[in-house]
């Protein structure tokens, strides 16, 4: 597992009062200068665990104020989980989309009073936080660009997940970089190659990149399925994607 330490950066955790509870969050940021670009971090369905703050620690280095907010706060604790489909049944299936969008404009709004620079606004995620990062570009005018690591693309329409990715290409107010494995068990390459061409029929600016032999969760580096030579290309391409579309 990478450890990034906090040597240069200031951490630490903090709470944000969303009117239905204190939503939780994790950032980090470097001790010196600002305001610094933001750079939210969507959690995988594992809640923000050590990994996730990893790469809040990795974003601070290269000089963002990243903060990963604990969207399952109201619903339990992923950390007490180690059976994924109770997991999913006992806590994600309830989160509803329309709730983890207010919670992230509402961490946007705490990161412009915490020596954030908002004009300057990306968001990335993994697995479940990969699909919140599609469902984010289509949300906030305001967001520069975002990074979706194997995010869910297509799904059945529920109350609470009323529309998924591919449903909502043509409205994305930001362009998106998504990442793909191409061995992935969950997401067949066939969803991200849809999700280009939807991309390309709604003349909306993104790229899609599917590792030929990555599976799902290749950036992990703390569990089997890391691979270290996409996740490697992932994160260049990732701060190449920010910069070149002003994050």
């Amino acid at each position: 597992m990478i450890h990034t330490d906090d040597t240069g950066l200031a951490t630490g955790t903090a709470s944000i009062d969303t009117g239905t509870g204190a939503l939780p969050i994790y950032h980090a940021a470097p001790a010196q200068g600002g305001p610094h670009p933001v750079v939210l971090v969507v959690q995988e369905i594992f809640g923000v665990h050590e990994h996730i703050r990893d790469v809040c620690r990795r974003l601070a280095k290269l000089g963002y104020l990243a903060i990963a907010p604990e969207l399952y706060f109201r619903h339990g604790d992923p950390g007490k989980y180690d059976n994924i489909p109770t997991l999913l049944k006992d806590i994600v299936s309830k989160v509803p989309d329309e709730q983890v969008m207010s919670d992230l404009d509402m961490t946007v709004a705490w990161a412009a009073g915490h020596g954030g620079n908002t004009t300057r606004l990306g968001i990335t995620g993994f697995c479940w936080g990969g699909r919140v990062v599609w469902l984010y570009a289509a949300h906030n005018p305001k967001l520069k660009a975002g990074v979706a690591w194997y995010g869910r693309i297509r799904g059945d329409a529920s109350a609470l997940n009323p529309r998924h990715p591919i449903d909502i290409a043509g409205e994305l107010k930001a362009p998106v970089l998504g990442l793909y494995g191409a061995q992935d068990q969950g997401i067949p390459a066939a969803d991200a190659e849809a999700m280009r061409e939807a991309l390309k029929a709604a003349g909306k600016p993104g790229e899609i990149v599917i590792y030929p032999d990555a599976g799902h969760a290749f950036h992990a580096d703390y569990r089997p399925s890391y691979r270290e030579g996409p996740a490697q290309d992932g994160w260049l391409r990732l701060q190449a994607w920010f910069k070149a579309n002003g994050v």
